[in-house]
């Protein structure tokens, strides 16, 4: 084969697999995306080639974060696509030495899991392109993530490609000349579309089945449309509390709940020690004390003292004119008249928010070196804090970490009836970033069968039922408010109940998996298929 038709089959897989992304993709091309890439594997495979598959689906769908950093993107972009090269590199090896590359295709599934699972739960975590995040756009073909979370998303595209795959070289092998007559190309056409179609019929008939549990709650989201570069942090704390405040209140009600206002809406320098002495919180409970069955939840930029004997730790920051220490947070709080409930966001944006907390890094955070910014790290909570109000306790989930399915149901284990995302997407402008991070959240009400508010800074904001459906939605770019009625559930689907266990069952397979390929490499024993 030239090699310009196999960089062309490699290119191919990483075009499909974007073009299927959201949130205008055509999501049923991920059945065949990795077909091309299962071909090159099988016959001329190269990491290098593999790696271009990678670089492209990771450049067209997650370029948009250049908006914010170019360099940073340029080697986030480099270094996901070079994960992802060497999982597949790892499959390719595996299979190559426990089925002599004949056999052991089930074993891509298995690795891609066990990398989906790390990209969750390790420092560099970016779960945004887990593969079945791919259906987020096409809600209602993925009711049962209730059951299986996003990782059965990623089963249902990798084995569908594997079928297809196998089918197709069965098909096209020369002493194959009528396809009808052999046996395993009748089965394939049996199994492939089995596997595509009864997922998606038993979505449709689980989606119409559907009925939404729980009382009434009455919500106002604030989209306050701060320039995150121009406004944000220049303007006085009494104007961004005319922008949240003034589109608030013309929509309260006697029966408004709870109002939320985006992520990081208060710049005030706010101390978590004193954080009821400021203006922008004494303005919040004013206007609440106008509506006292009402609560306000709102994203803040905080500080707090470090306690004693912290200075090991890696989200500490040292005071410049005395030998103390401090940690700084991004915050929801639940604002009342009379109290003030917090949370610190845990699942931190990596290199935004967030460093790495290894041995040469902690080097160069204890260095003068002068990287150009802050290096440093957010402190974060340890738990998934719910916050309570009237009866409710909702689950607060501030930007990021409504990407991460097994952690937003702890929130729900741990008891909350409602769902709210807050978050701040004007740093990436008007891209597919923020609709992506939109439609993201359509998985979690699924999963945990929660209603889910949502208060984006610059859109879109707006509320989405427990069956993904997105209800009422904002403009992209405006300031506005918007009111609606959500309902609550406090029962808990398989999925909360037994979190990422598709992922955990992989990540062990996998270790026997590579123990069994190690074995055989060292040994040279024959595999017996």
């Amino acid at each position: 084969m030239k090699w310009y038709a196999k960089v062309g089959l490699a290119a191919l897989s990483g075009l499909l697999i974007a073009i299927a992304w959201p949130v205008r993709g055509l999501a049923p091309l991920a059945f065949i995306a990795f077909v091309p890439l299962l071909y090159i594997q099988d016959k001329c495979y190269s990491f290098g080639l593999s790696y271009i598959t990678f670089l492209i689906w990771n450049a067209l769908t997650t370029w948009w974060v250049w908006k914010t950093t170019a360099l940073g993107t340029i080697g986030m972009i480099a270094l996901n696509s070079m994960f992802m090269t060497c999982v597949f590199w790892a499959y390719h090896f595996a299979k190559t030495r426990l089925y002599n590359n004949q056999k052991g295709y089930y074993l891509l599934i298995i690795f891609v899991l066990a990398f989906e699972y790390l990209h969750l739960n390790w420092q560099l975590n970016w779960p945004w392109l887990n593969l079945g995040n791919v259906f987020s756009h096409y809600h209602t073909w993925v009711q049962w993530y209730e059951f299986t979370g996003i990782a059965g998303g990623t089963i249902w595209v990798l084995a569908t490609n594997i079928l297809i795959y196998k089918y197709l070289l069965l098909s096209f092998r020369a002493k194959q000349s009528v396809v009808e007559k052999s046996p395993k190309s009748m089965l394939y056409l049996i199994l492939i579309p089995c596997i595509v179609f009864i997922p998606l019929i038993i979505s449709k008939i689980q989606y119409h089945c559907y009925t939404e549990k729980g009382s009434d709650v009455e919500i106002v989201v604030v989209q306050p449309n701060l320039d995150p570069y121009s406004e944000e942090f220049t303007l006085t704390p009494k104007q961004i509390m005319e922008r949240n405040l003034s589109v608030a209140e013309p929509l309260m009600t006697d029966n408004t709940r709870f109002v939320v206002s985006p992520e990081s809406a208060i710049q005030e320098n706010i101390w978590i020690e004193r954080i009821d002495k400021y203006y922008s919180i004494k303005e919040l409970r004013r206007f609440i004390a106008n509506w006292p069955q009402t609560c306000y939840v709102i994203g803040i930029s905080t500080n707090g003292l470090a306690p004693d004997g912290c200075e090991n730790d890696f989200a500490a920051r040292k005071f410049y004119d005395v030998d103390k220490y401090y940690y700084s947070y991004n915050t929801a709080a639940l604002i009342t008249e009379d109290s003030i409930q917090l949370y610190h966001k845990s699942k931190l944006t990596p290199g935004a928010e967030a460093m790495p907390s290894w041995w040469i890094l902690r080097m160069i955070k204890d260095s003068s070196l002068d990287l150009g910014g802050t290096v440093g790290t957010l402190k974060k909570d340890t738990v998934a804090r719910t916050l309570s109000f009237d009866n409710h306790k909702v689950g607060v989930l501030i930007c990021y970490e409504s990407v991460f399915g097994d952690y937003v149901s702890k929130f729900v284990k741990n008891g909350a009836d409602l769902l709210f995302v807050i978050t701040n997407d004007g740093w990436w402008g008007n891209s597919p970033g923020h609709k992506q991070h939109l439609e993201f959240s359509k998985l979690r009400a699924i999963e945990t069968r929660r209603s889910v508010a949502r208060s984006a800074n610059t859109g879109i904001s707006g509320f989405i039922n427990q069956r993904g459906d997105i209800i009422e939605q904002s403009n992209y770019w405006e300031q506005t408010a918007l009111r609606n009625t959500l309902k609550t559930n406090d029962k808990q689907t398989f999925y909360v109940r037994h979190g990422d266990y598709l992922y955990k069952i992989s990540v062990y397979l996998t270790a026997l998996l590579v123990a069994l390929t190690i074995v055989k490499l060292i040994f040279g024993k024959q595999w017996k298929n």
